[in-house]
């Protein structure tokens, strides 16, 4: 029988840890590999072709959001798993665009976490009961009034490259981090900051805070 090959993304080692623990407890699965960040995911998955890709959504540099963005343009069959501590709607609806196959919550996760990547697996859609019920209020009207925001309006490029300038990174960095140049980064700012209507990089951090894109823990 053929294993599920799965990559674990989190920034958190001592996560990382405890599910890999958890899911070598079956037989059918191969952890081909781990990643703090979204980067790191990206090239994992282009390296090792996984079916399954656990994925945190608070990541420094690329997060869990803007690296789902990626890997489902650049691999569509790839089943994405969201495992997080964040039950916001607005994380949840964003997600479900963009197309991951699951969306589990790491304090009900437990060994229900082997059955959902079989499922995600299969073809399924796996939502974390709590997430279920704010995914079906958002469908039954206020997502129907706030789908087509702000937001929603920047390209993916561009949704990954306000997080890191929100998160204080310069041009170069970001640049380094999505491996553009930096010409291509500024101008990218330049089109996030005409279609937000924002005018320097604190109205940026605060529209970025307000979305949802980053956290201040």
């Amino acid at each position: 029988m053929s294993k599920i090959r799965i990559v674990i993304a989190d920034d958190h080692a001592i996560l990382r840890d405890g599910v890999r623990a958890l899911l070598q407890q079956s037989d059918d699965f191969d952890i081909v590999a781990e990643a703090g960040d979204g980067n790191a995911a990206i090239e994992a998955c282009r390296r090792e072709k996984p079916e399954v890709v656990i994925m945190d959504i608070n990541m420094p540099g690329l997060g869990g959001i803007e690296a789902t963005l990626a890997l489902r343009k650049e691999m569509p069959a790839l089943r994405i798993l969201i495992l997080t501590q964040y039950d916001d709607r607005e994380y949840i609806r964003r997600l479900l665009k963009a197309g991951v196959a699951g969306y589990i919550l790491k304090k009900s996760a437990g060994s229900a976490l082997s059955d959902a990547v079989r499922a995600v697996s299969r073809g399924g859609l796996v939502l974390d009961p709590e997430v279920a019920r704010e995914a079906m209020t958002d469908y039954a009207g206020s997502g129907s009034q706030k789908g087509a925001g702000p937001y929603d309006a920047l390209t993916d490029r561009e949704k990954q490259v306000l997080k890191l300038l929100a998160e204080g990174k310069s041009n170069k960095e970001v640049a380094t981090e999505l491996g553009i140049s930096v010409k291509t980064a500024m101008s990218h700012r330049e089109h996030i900051m005409e279609k937000l209507d924002l005018h320097n990089r604190t109205d940026l951090v605060k529209f970025a805070l307000r979305q949802g894109v980053i956290r201040v823990e």
